[in-house]
Formats: structure tokens, C-alpha cells, sequence
């Protein structure tokens, strides 16, 4: 990842002007990268003078309630007047962690009213989709976290990360990198992590609240869908669960308790890709992951108009789970003749 002279020179000149009204959007089902990475770079921007509100479309899973600045966040589906006023008012609009502004679902329209604000991307995912004013979209950064990281250490130096943005931070690279498991594990990566504990961080704080503080129900809900509703198919490789509705509420669902259900597979030896199909009111989400040279992001965006990154991906279907999985199992036979799988 490189940050080019003139991409940082563009963004100072569009924060040079004082108190400025800025908002920061998050996509929909926004996660640990996309709430850390709008958290740390909200207050940096408010520690220069600038009126900053952080929108996300829905809410964010329960287990990043304790993270510094998150009571601060509109939910559009709560407040979306608060959220509309922002928008309307906003001087710069920052997409934090998503390139389409599709993945604002009801909140998009909204964003397309206001024709006069700057826009900044700061993600990366795969092919940005909108046209930016001032665009950093980095597909080999493990997070957004590590690209916001990367902009406040060029532009204004790590002495101005504070405790609460280096926790905000940690949590992004932390949850996109699966624990630091994943792809674009650099030594760059590895030397802002230092910086981060540099700042008194609670690594092991940190990782307790998200990754154990789910609820009994969640529990549950993960034996049910491993041992009922886990298929395995094409000789072993290729792994789906499936959830409806009605299942979801036996178990009493929250946002985020599906979270990391589609990352299990992969701990099977032969699994090359894993799916999860996530029902709701007028589509269903479709998580996918893979491992190795399976590519995901070609998958998503040919089957599931959808996308993302190569080892991580999703999309939607807007037919019956059942019509869903035939699909998808079509659509693998597919992919495995072409040599993808």
C-alpha cells in the first residue's frame, strides 16, 4: 500500500478550511472495520476542529458496544432524521469501508441528495464503484483500519493517535484480518500494531470483548447450524450453512451473532470455500470465504451480484432459500468445470 503525494496533498486542501461539517458513512451490517476505522478517524478529525457525525445504516453488533465513541454513532434505521439532517448539511462525506453507495441500503438515497458535498473513500475493497473527489482504495491493506492508520501516521504523525483511537484501530485490524490469521499480513501491519500497544491498548481486554462476549442464545444458535444445518458437497470441499427467519428467532437473534459462522468450514481439511446463506425480510445475504487460490470476489459478483475480496466475499439473492442453494450448487459445478474450484 502507497499513499501518493498527491492523494494526501488533495485531502489537506479539503481539510484546511475550519470547522467544517463532516460525515462519515459505515455500509450496512457495519463490523468491527468499518466502526473502528469511522470511530479513530472522527475523533482526529474533531481534535482539528471539524463538527464530525459517524452514520451507519443499521446497527452494529452487539459485542462492539464498549468501544470508545460508539454511543456517539446514528443509526439511520433509529433516527433517520438526525441522520438526513447530517447528510444535507454534510461540507465532505467520507465512505468508510465500502465503495458503492448501494451498500448503504435505505440510506442511499439520501446520500445521492446532497450534489454539492465532497466525497473521500477510504476502504479496501476491490473496484470502487462511485466517482470521489479524493479516493484511497488500497484492494492489498488487510483493513480500512490499517489504511486510516496509515493516513494519520503520513499526515499529521502516531503522536496523534490517543489511546481510544489506537483501541478503535486495533479492533479493525483485529476483526478483518481474522485475529491476524488472514491475507496482507505485512510487517507494515505488524509495526503499526506496536505503535498501537505503544499507546497502552488492553490486547487481551480487546479480544475478550469481541470475541467472547457473545451471548448463551449465540452459542446455541452456532451448535444448531454446524450439526443441522452445515452441507458438504463437491467431494468435500465446498462447505453451506443456510438460516431462515424462523430459525433466527428461536434462538432469539441479535445482529452479529452469525458472525465468523461462515469462517468454520474452513477449519475442515479439504474445505476450499465456505458459504452462508442469511435470510432476511426481502433478500438473503450470501457470506462467502475461501482459502488458497479460490477466488470469491469473481464468484460473488458472477452469481450473487456481489463482491469484495478474493478469500472473502458476499452478495444477495432475492429468490427462496431453496432456489438459492440449487443455485449455488449449480453455480459451483460451474465454476469447478472452468477450473475456479
Amino acid at each position: 500500500m502507497k499513499l501518493s503525494n498527491e492523494q494526501i496533498e488533495a485531502l489537506q486542501k479539503l481539510l484546511a478550511r475550519e470547522q467544517q461539517r463532516i460525515v462519515l458513512l459505515a455500509h450496512t451490517n457495519p463490523d468491527g472495520d468499518a466502526i473502528g476505522s469511522s470511530l479513530a478517524w472522527a475523533s482526529l478529525l474533531r481534535s482539528m476542529g471539524h463538527s464530525v457525525t459517524c452514520i451507519v445504516p443499521n446497527k452494529y453488533p452487539y459485542f462492539l458496544d464498549w468501544m470508545p465513541g460508539i454511543d456517539q454513532v446514528v443509526i439511520f434505521r433509529n433516527e433517520p432524521e438526525k441522520a438526513q439532517a447530517a447528510v444535507a448539511a454534510a461540507d465532505i462525506l467520507f465512505s468508510m469501508d465500502f465503495n458503492a453507495i448501494s451498500r448503504l441500503e435505505s440510506l442511499s438515497d439520501t446520500i445521492a441528495a446532497n450534489v454539492t458535498a465532497k466525497r473521500v473513500l477510504i476502504d479496501h475493497h476491490l473496484s470502487p464503484q462511485e466517482p470521489f473527489d479524493v479516493q484511497f482504495s488500497f484492494p492489498d491493506s488487510s483493513s480500512t483500519a490499517f489504511v486510516v492508520y496509515s493516513l494519520i501516521e503520513r499526515m499529521y504523525g502516531t503522536e496523534r493517535i490517543s489511546a481510544e483511537m489506537a483501541a478503535c484501530l486495533y479492533v479493525g485490524m483485529m476483526t478483518d484480518t481474522g485475529n491476524f490469521s488472514f491475507s496482507f499480513l505485512t510487517p507494515a501491519l505488524y509495526r503499526a500494531v506496536a505503535v498501537l500497544a505503544e499507546k497502552g491498548i488492553d490486547i487481551p481486554a480487546i479480544h475478550n470483548n469481541v470475541y467472547n462476549a457473545y451471548t448463551a442464545d449465540r452459542a446455541r444458535l452456532f451448535g444448531y447450524a454446524i450439526d443441522r444445518k452445515m452441507e458438504i458437497i463437491h467431494d468435500g470441499t465446498v462447505a453451506l450453512m443456510s438460516l431462515k427467519e424462523h430459525e433466527m428467532r428461536r434462538f432469539n437473534f441479535q445482529q452479529g451473532d452469525s458472525e465468523g459462522f461462515v469462517n468454520y468450514a474452513l477449519s475442515i481439511k479439504k474445505i476450499r470455500m465456505s458459504v452462508m446463506f442469511l435470510a432476511h425480510r426481502k433478500f438473503i445475504r450470501v457470506s462467502l470465504r475461501s482459502r488458497g487460490e479460490v477466488d470469491v470476489n469473481r464468484f460473488a459478483r458472477r452469481y450473487f451480484e456481489g463482491g469484495g475480496h478474493h478469500n472473502a466475499a458476499g452478495g444477495k439473492s432475492y429468490v427462496s432459500m431453496e432456489e438459492t442453494i440449487e443455485h449455488f450448487k449449480r453455480a459451483v459445478e460451474e465454476y469447478a468445470r472452468e477450473g475456479h474450484l
